[in-house]
């Protein structure tokens, strides 16, 4: 089977959960291919047998990048399957919902969303995990992935449970998209930036450029956090958002992280409920 799917990662989580998506999907005979939406697109999707979306959880939306994407391609003359694959730093049933109004157009499109996958992944903005629980969500996803993949190809239905009011809610959150071009503008540069011009070339909107010698932020910025995130000096201010800045990469590889956790109690009961479930759902697949 021809598989397609279509992608975009702010800080590399969700390219990270999308290459063991098509890992697993090429272990099982599938030939996949994988698509950036911020580089250029000129496959026929027509050629593909099953189309796969993936992102990460943007204020409970998928990002308008994404959006965007979809809004552009053409119409198929056949309907087709969807999968979509979403990350998010925290295991709330209102993530759910990111996937409504990218539901709603890729069905204008005759595609048809029959597929959801939700996978939790250490935050890029709002605070740091520490590196032992970054570990233990990776962990978590690469068990989890090969079993979801499994049912895919089964052709099991699999659809995240909307919460109340869910599409009023997506609605009233995509005001980020809105938000997160206002205040993209007023990102600034600190004096510990070296000029390396990181941030311009990884930019998926090309929303940073050099101006008069320095950096020059747009009003095309969809608050991916990939330039503050990735940033080697930490030399970028974000905005209104500053406190919530996270920098530096995480090191999935640490299991004898020792560090404090600052956050253990923040949705405690939630991070919980979604490793135990996942834990059991692993056990049970082991034991068949």
């Amino acid at each position: 089977m021809k598989i397609l799917i279509c992608y975009f990662s702010g800080t590399g989580n969700t390219k990270r959960v999308v290459d063991k998506f098509a890992e697993c999907l090429k272990e099982n005979g599938n030939d996949v291919t994988l698509q950036r939406v911020e580089h250029e697109f000129n496959l026929n999707i027509e050629d593909f047998d099953l189309i796969g979306f993936g992102y990460p959880v943007h204020a409970f939306n998928a990002p308008e990048i994404i959006l965007s994407f979809v809004k552009k391609l053409k119409k198929l003359e056949n309907k087709k399957d969807v999968f979509i694959i979403n990350t998010s730093g925290e295991p709330l049933k209102l993530n759910n919902i990111s996937s409504i109004k990218l539901t709603s157009l890729l069905k204008k499109k005759n595609m048809i969303v029959k597929y959801e996958y939700h996978y939790v992944m250490p935050y890029n903005i709002i605070f740091r995990h520490t590196d032992r629980m970054a570990y233990r969500m990776w962990e978590t996803a690469k068990k989890i992935i090969p079993l979801d993949v499994k049912e895919l190809l089964e052709k099991k239905p699999a659809k995240l449970k909307k919460v109340f009011m869910g599409r009023f809610l997506a609605y009233i959150f995509r005001i980020e998209h809105w938000g997160g071009k206002f205040n993209g503008k007023h990102y600034k540069v600190l004096p510990e930036c070296i000029n390396c011009n990181c941030c311009v070339n990884i930019c998926p909107t090309k929303n940073i450029t050099v101006k008069d010698g320095g950096l020059h932020f747009g009003k095309n910025c969809i608050m991916c956090m990939r330039c503050s995130f990735l940033c080697q000096k930490n030399a970028i201010k974000i905005g209104f958002f500053n406190k919530w800045k996270v920098n530096g990469v995480y090191n999935f590889n640490n299991p004898g992280d020792t560090s404090e956790d600052k956050h253990k109690k923040y949705c405690k009961k939630a991070y919980q409920k979604y490793f135990k479930l996942s834990e059991e759902r692993i056990a049970k697949a082991s034991a068949e």
